[in-house]
């Protein structure tokens, strides 16, 4: 049977998973400091020990300063593949292995780099908001279920209707001011 609170919490739910998905995705986005996830977030795959493998299922990463990250291996065998792998992402970094460890600096962002940056950025905002859209979507399709099975009268349909609305709009905004957040960090020089 179908319970509209039950309903609403997993609309909820939903929206707030959307919300942190952006924060993950937003936590790869690159703002010129250093910062573990910026490996971390993307999935740098490593081929090694005959397959291909996480980095971060094969390395410590950590910011000893504000512009380097040093990634330290647990097999030292694996130095080289790593460094490899970190120069082949998308990330546009150039690692240098040592000893045990591989420094990669993190250099300043260009202009352009920039504003490149916030048009990631607002694709990512506006695909977490199409991800709130299917949830309002998916939660007014149960409302719409339990209004033909009479568990739900038409003033208690249209309440629910308002508060899933509600719901939408206040992680709209939520998601609005983590990309502005996220603009003004990456815009700052």
């Amino acid at each position: 049977m179908l319970d509209p609170s039950v309903t609403l919490k997993k609309v909820e739910t939903d929206m707030e998973s959307g919300i942190e998905h952006l924060i993950h995705d937003f936590s790869g986005v690159r703002t010129g400091k250093a910062s573990p996830s910026l490996i971390d977030n993307l999935d740098v795959y490593v081929h090694a020990y005959g397959g291909v493998q996480k980095l971060k299922t094969l390395a410590v990463i950590n910011t000893p300063e504000p512009r380097m990250l040093n990634v330290q291996p647990f097999d030292p065998s694996t130095t080289r593949d790593i460094e490899k792998a970190i120069r082949e992402s998308k990330l546009g970094l150039n690692p240098a292995a040592a000893d045990r460890s591989i420094r990669v600096p993190i250099p300043e962002l260009s202009e352009e780099r920039r504003r490149d940056m916030v048009k990631l950025i607002k694709q990512l905002a506006e695909e977490a908001k199409v991800r709130l859209r299917s949830a309002r979507k998916a939660g007014l399709d149960e409302a719409k279920k339990m209004k033909v099975d009479v568990i739900l009268t038409e003033d208690s349909f249209k309440d629910y209707e308002k508060h899933v609305q509600d719901l939408t709009n206040k992680y709209t905004k939520k998601i609005d001011e983590l990309a502005v957040a996220k603009e003004e960090d990456l815009m700052k020089i």
